[in-house]
């Protein structure tokens, strides 16, 4: 193991490159697999399409779990042995998806890649704190995001491609070899950010107090809810979006396209916050996103209601692109409101609000998945109830009078 006092330093580019790489193989794991949903499912004898979505929904469940152990476990081993933990249970995750002969095979690999996968997740965002602060590591993290926005627009398109030569398994492959590339890059290259003096003790009971703590502050507990009700909005359409594209609307290989344009929606807003949220503030933007969500939602059900459950595809990119850029306005200011009251433990809070708002979203965004009947009501009625039950528990989280 490399160790601090031996001052390897990175560019500022290469850090960023390898923080981007860590972070991105999560989007990467979850959206270059769903082109190959229905090869999965014949090759493995999945009987329903929605079982298929499983394999969607597993990693989010693994990844729930790993953020409350590799967070907290970063701060006792220091930020690169607990991030080389987590990208060697990745590997093996992926070895078992690339073998597996049945279906429940698969989903134990995808739930390992899911817990292995969250240490780069969330130790990322330790290295940037540990080592940037202020303007600098707003800095940092706006070039990482803008790489990592990027990833859902392409990872449909690469996994499309790999299936144009090869079968599913190659794409776990592919993801093979990019974490052994990003493991041993960040190994030769990235110092040890956390010195001895600054470590805390691993303790299960300091996550649970930790836990119990954020269920006391109304304001924590109120947006990590939001959070993970969004979260499982944005899950239901992944688990079924594959299904919606290619199999109701018959756009076949075009679907990634498609997906990439909802996805632009997301890093639209995402790029935009930035400014949004220093003329507005974050309660406006959380409150009028969800307003438009319910509103935009509403609308579509009626509309989707007359024509059998399959409006025009022109309709559904605009209802889509348009809700999903209010999802990517909710994305980053739910968890910074979440976080607002948990600045003296930062590092802790962070992983139990991920790991709290991931375990609320992974039954939801199953539900939504799951009640796809062939047409788009279910997931546009999920958004509309989603954004409805957020809307009050955003105004309970402010004490009863949402303050702007």
């Amino acid at each position: 193991m490399i160790s601090i006092k031996q001052k390897v330093e990175p560019s500022l580019v290469e850090f960023v490159i390898i923080l981007s790489l860590m972070m991105s193989l999560t989007a990467l794991s979850i959206d270059a697999m769903l082109p190959a949903l229905p090869q999965i499912g014949s090759d493995l004898q999945v009987q329903s399409a929605n079982d298929r979505q499983l394999v969607v929904s597993l990693i989010f469940l693994g990844m729930a779990v790993g953020q409350l152990f590799f967070g907290p476990l970063s701060d006792k081993t220091g930020r690169k042995p607990a991030i080389y933990a987590g990208l060697i249970l990745y590997i093996f995750g992926s070895l078992i998806s690339v073998l597996s002969f049945s279906f429940p095979m698969l989903l134990v690999g995808r739930l390992l890649q899911g817990a292995g996968v969250s240490a780069p997740r969330a130790v990322g965002l330790a290295l940037v704190r540990d080592r940037y602060e202020g303007r600098a590591m707003a800095r940092v993290m706006s070039f990482v995001m803008t790489i990592f926005i990027l990833v859902p627009m392409i990872a449909p398109m690469m996994g499309q491609a790999i299936l144009l030569f090869s079968g599913w398994r190659t794409i776990f492959g592919s993801f093979i070899l990019l974490a052994i590339i990003t493991l041993i890059w960040f190994a030769l290259r990235m110092p040890e950010t956390l010195p001895l003096e600054n470590r805390a003790p691993f303790s299960l009971r300091r996550i649970v107090k930790m836990a119990v703590d954020i269920i006391k502050i109304r304001p924590a507990l109120g947006y990590t809810v939001i959070a993970g009700f969004v979260s499982g909005a944005h899950l239901g359409y992944l688990n079924s979006a594959q299904q919606v594209f290619q199999e109701q609307y018959n756009l076949g290989k075009l679907f990634p396209i498609f997906f990439a344009l909802v996805a632009l929606s997301i890093g639209f807003a995402s790029f935009l916050n930035a400014r949004l949220v220093m003329r507005f503030g974050m309660r406006t933007l959380v409150w009028w996103s969800l307003w438009v969500i319910l509103g935009l939602s509403t609308v579509m059900f009626v509309v989707a209601l007359l024509v059998d459950g399959q409006p025009p595809l022109a309709y559904l990119m605009v209802y889509l692109m348009l809700t999903f850029f209010c999802v990517g306005i909710l994305f980053g200011n739910n968890n910074a409101l979440a976080m607002q009251p948990l600045g003296s433990v930062a590092g802790i809070g962070a992983a139990v609000v991920g790991s709290l708002s991931t375990f609320i979203s992974v039954p939801l965004g199953i539900v939504i998945g799951q009640s796809y009947d062939g047409t788009i009501l279910p997931l546009v009625i999920g958004m509309a109830v989603v954004a409805g039950f957020s809307l009050v528990v955003a105004r309970w989280a402010e004490g009863g009078t949402f303050r702007l």
